[in-house]
């Protein structure tokens, strides 16, 4: 009996695959799903962002504006930024 609450007590406490190390296991695999699942989301944004620059081409001008600035030859461009 001694010896089977031992084993027990060793088992749950000290050994390598101990409660406390399943549990800190446990609670990183549910991190990493969220985060799975955060950037499956993201993949899905950005390739109906890309499917709509391929197919629209002022979409593809208005992106190229204002996330390169690019612009006409004929034209200036001014950047207004915001006070914090």
């Amino acid at each position: 009996m001694l010896t089977s609450i031992i084993f027990v007590l060793w088992m749950l406490l000290f050994d390598q695959n101990d409660i406390i190390s399943q549990l800190q296991l446990r609670y990183e695999i549910h991190q990493l799903e969220q985060q799975k699942a955060f950037y499956i989301e993201q993949i899905k944004e950005t390739q109906a962002d890309l499917d709509d620059l391929l197919t629209d081409k002022q979409q593809l001008e208005k992106f190229a504006r204002e996330k390169y600035l690019m612009k006409k030859p004929d034209e200036e461009i001014f950047v207004i930024v915001p006070e914090k």
